[in-house]
């Protein structure tokens, strides 16, 4: 299954900054992946003190179930499974005093513990 990433934030989506692309194919590009294949893997599993947490790794290619959203010239593989937890999120990447890293927005989430770590719908 495949779906756009580009066209906004509305439910079935996941919107990718350009920040975040950016940020995601040149670490891709250093461990010599091909990106018109390969792509950042978006999940969430079980975890946390709030019971969920995202998870994120690099894929060569997405399995056959996947949700994959392209945005930037990134390609993002959702599995099934996760998909309706991080369905409507924009993914992002920030960076500051705190640190830098990838951050999911996402509008499903009802409760998040008190270090951002993971969170509940």
């Amino acid at each position: 299954m495949s779906t756009s990433a580009e066209n906004g934030g509305e439910n079935g989506s996941l919107v990718i900054t350009e920040e975040a692309a950016e940020q995601a194919l040149g670490l891709l590009r250093g461990e010599d992946m091909d990106t018109d294949v390969a792509g950042l893997r978006l999940f969430v599993q079980q975890g946390g003190c709030a019971g969920l947490s995202y998870g994120m790794r690099f894929d060569t290619e997405p399995e056959d179930d996947d949700h994959i959203y392209e945005g930037h010239g990134l390609r993002v593989f959702v599995d099934p499974s996760s998909h309706k937890y991080i369905s409507g999120s924009r993914l992002d990447f920030e960076g500051g005093l705190q640190g830098a890293g990838f951050d999911v927005d996402n509008p499903n989430v009802e409760a998040e513990c008190g270090c951002g770590e993971s969170f509940r719908t």
